[in-house]
C-alpha cells in the first residue's frame, strides 16, 4: 500500500482506481497513461520504473467495456499522438473520455506526449491539445518508443516536477 505524505492511500479514497504499478515509497504524485494495442507507451512507462520514485502509475483502459479509470490524486498524463498527421484526430478517444470526466480532469497537473516526427506539425500534437484545453504545462515530448535518454529525462523530470508541486 502506498501512502502520501498526508497519509492518504489510493485504497482510502472512495471510488478511486488502484494503480497498475503502486509506488514503493511515499507517494509524490501519479502518472496516468494511455497505450494502444502496440504497447509502445506501456513499454516506455515500464522502463521508467516510476513506482521506485514514489509515483503511482495508472493506465487508461483500451476498451470501452473495461472499467473506467477514476483518479483522485495529482497526476501527469502521458499520451501517444494519433491521427496520422491530422491534428484534429491527435488525441485518442479513450483519453478524451477520461478527461471529460470532471473528477479525473480536476487532478491533472501536466502532460507528456509521444509522436512521430514524420507527421511534421502534428508531431506530439496530442500534448499541445491537452495542455491548452486543460491549462497545464506541456512537460516533455519524445519520439515513438523513446530512447534511454528520454526514459531518464521523464523519470527525473517527474520527480522534480512533483517536488515543486508540494
Amino acid at each position: 500500500m502506498s501512502q502520501t505524505e498526508s497519509g492518504i492511500t489510493a485504497e482510502s479514497v472512495p471510488g478511486a482506481s488502484q494503480p497498475e504499478f503502486a509506488a514503493t515509497s511515499n507517494v509524490i504524485g501519479a502518472l496516468v497513461y494511455f497505450s494502444s494495442a502496440s504497447e509502445n507507451t506501456a513499454r516506455f512507462v515500464a522502463s521508467c520504473r516510476l513506482q521506485d520514485e514514489g509515483i503511482n502509475v495508472y493506465r487508461i483502459p483500451l476498451r470501452a467495456a473495461d472499467s473506467a479509470l477514476n483518479i483522485r490524486e495529482p497526476y501527469v498524463i502521458m499520451v501517444p499522438t494519433y491521427g496520422g498527421g491530422v491534428v484534429k484526430k491527435a488525441v485518442p478517444i479513450q483519453v478524451k473520455r477520461f478527461l471529460n470526466d470532471p473528477d479525473n480532469r480536476a487532478w491533472i497537473r501536466g502532460v507528456i506526449a509521444s509522436g512521430n516526427t514524420n507527421f511534421g506539425e502534428a508531431y506530439c500534437a496530442a500534448g499541445d491539445i491537452i495542455a491548452a484545453k486543460c491549462h497545464v504545462p506541456y512537460l516533455y515530448r519524445y519520439e515513438l518508443m523513446g530512447t534511454p535518454e528520454d526514459t531518464a529525462a521523464v523519470r527525473n523530470g517527474l520527480v522534480r516536477f512533483f517536488a515543486q508541486q508540494q
